[in-house]
């Protein structure tokens, strides 16, 4: 058998850390505590910023984080992948609904936007990669994703490595929302059927309870494979 190349092995290790993150989120969910993403702060759940045609009024940002946390000293931030600089900046407000979903339509005018369900309309309508959104308040950055392919001179203000960015009328997503391990790359998928407001099923599958302690082994080993991926 020929020896993998490079590519071949970190695809391997992504695929296996994305099992090892669906076992954990479902082991927690069987205990109750996927509700909210671990250490309780408001990530960025799935972006879309390329609609088949025009983005304007389509484009959408989904968040996720604990019920009932305000929004009011966070803000979003696109940042240009070529310069690095913020080229839209949306100040949020209100708190996080009950469902842990905060999602965000883009303006179409009027503050009217083509997205059904909306929590908030703005401007994020982002563009298309290289580039990052990152989310931040007064303390600092809470999130952020980088999607594209970013060559030497260009900015990376994302997390890790670069997320897919996918054809037109496809997302990127967090694969699971519960759990976030710092590297795009490995937290976000494409889409091809957008889902705004709804988060994957992983987070609320009834399971065993013993599947509870399996979920904490696989935490171990989660943590062996990220040093691995670095």
């Amino acid at each position: 058998m020929d020896a993998g190349t490079d590519d071949d092995i970190v695809r391997e290790d992504v695929m296996k850390e994305r099992f090892v993150l669906l076992w954990v989120g479902l082991a927690a969910g069987s205990l109750g505590f996927a509700s909210a993403p671990v250490g309780a702060v408001t990530v960025i759940s799935e972006v879309f910023y390329d609609a088949s045609g025009s983005d304007s009024g389509l484009a959408f940002i989904e968040l996720f984080g604990t019920p009932g946390d305000s929004l009011d000293d966070m803000v979003l931030e696109g940042v240009n992948g070529q310069n690095g600089t913020v080229y839209t900046r949306l100040a949020l407000s209100g708190v996080i609904p009950g469902d842990g979903v905060v999602l965000i339509g883009d303006d179409a005018g009027g503050g009217i936007t083509g997205v059904s369900g909306v929590d908030l309309v703005g401007d994020v309508d982002y563009q298309n990669g290289p580039d990052s959104v990152v989310l931040r308040n007064s303390g600092g950055i809470l999130d952020a994703v980088g999607y594209g392919s970013f060559g030497g001179a260009e900015i990376f203000a994302g997390e890790g490595d670069a997320a897919p960015d996918p054809p037109g009328g496809a997302s990127i997503a967090r694969f699971n929302p519960a759990l976030d391990t710092d590297n795009n790359r490995i937290d976000f998928i494409a889409m091809t059927r957008p889902s705004p407001g709804t988060l994957p099923v992983i987070s609320s599958v009834p399971l065993p309870a013993g599947l509870g302690l399996f979920g904490s082994g696989l935490m171990v080993i989660l943590g062996t494979l990220r040093r691995a991926v670095r």
